[in-house]
């Protein structure tokens, strides 16, 4: 494993561990269903409450998430430049499942901006740290999400995105459990103030198998897949940021 991918995980296995989610020593704990709706602690909390507060309201388009937001404006700088007229906030966190990110949105990250628009797309840890969460807990964590941010955001829109395909091919078990969870998302949506988008396909090949091109490590995009990123949701972004 080469430096650059091993500090990624590193900071992921510290997150977890500083949550409670897994022991030093490395023994996930057991996962219970109020586990995804249960706020947990941060420590970039600090950081992006600071950020906002520097932004004297100047915030548009809020990106909230994991590690797949977190790195866009690194990995995908070109892409993640599209967005610059809009004022963007990315709010994403490596290793974060829905309680974290949950902790974070209810202690001061919707505060003292009023955004047009958030876009979501979080859960893929939920199911690739815990063997035994359920498509149905994940789902509950990112609806309470939603709940959030329409209670703190009311004048602002959500795209709620589905959970990226991961794994080499169209069989893995944590890829079908992430089809199972997207499935009880699209009903979140009402089309007025919450839409839902799976734009899942445009990484997958003929087969369904994730395209390496644009997912070398089968979870987080590269430039390349940042670009589709950008392209396949920017016709609803621009609509909901009018």
């Amino acid at each position: 494993m080469t430096i650059p991918n091993f500090l990624p995980l590193l900071l992921c296995f510290l997150i977890l561990a500083a949550a409670g989610t897994v022991s030093m020593a490395g023994t996930a704990a057991a996962r219970k269903p109020e586990d995804a709706v249960t706020p947990v602690e941060n420590s970039r909390h600090t950081k992006f409450l600071e950020e906002i507060r520097q932004r004297h309201g100047k915030v548009g388009l809020v990106l909230i998430g994991d590690s797949i937001t977190d790195f866009w404006p690194g990995k995908g700088k070109e892409s993640y430049a599209g967005f610059a007229a809009w004022n963007p906030l990315d709010l994403g966190v490596s290793g974060e499942h829905t309680e974290h990110l949950l902790r974070r949105l209810v202690d001061g990250e919707l505060d003292g901006y009023q955004a047009k628009a958030f876009m979501v797309m979080i859960g893929t840890n939920n199911i690739g740290h815990c063997a035994d969460e359920k498509p149905e807990w994940v789902a509950a964590g990112i609806k309470k999400i939603v709940q959030v941010i329409k209670e703190k955001q009311p004048q602002a829109r959500i795209l709620l995105l589905g959970i990226f395909p991961r794994g080499a091919t169209a069989a893995d078990k944590q890829n079908q459990r992430a089809i199972e969870t997207n499935k009880l998302l699209a009903p979140l949506a009402d089309d007025k103030t919450v839409f839902y988008m799976d734009i899942g396909g445009a990484f997958l090949d003929e087969q369904g198998n994730l395209k390496k091109e644009l997912m070398p490590d089968y979870l987080h995009p590269n430039a390349e897949g940042y670009k589709v990123w950008f392209e396949a949701v920017k016709p609803k972004l621009s609509e909901l940021m009018k």
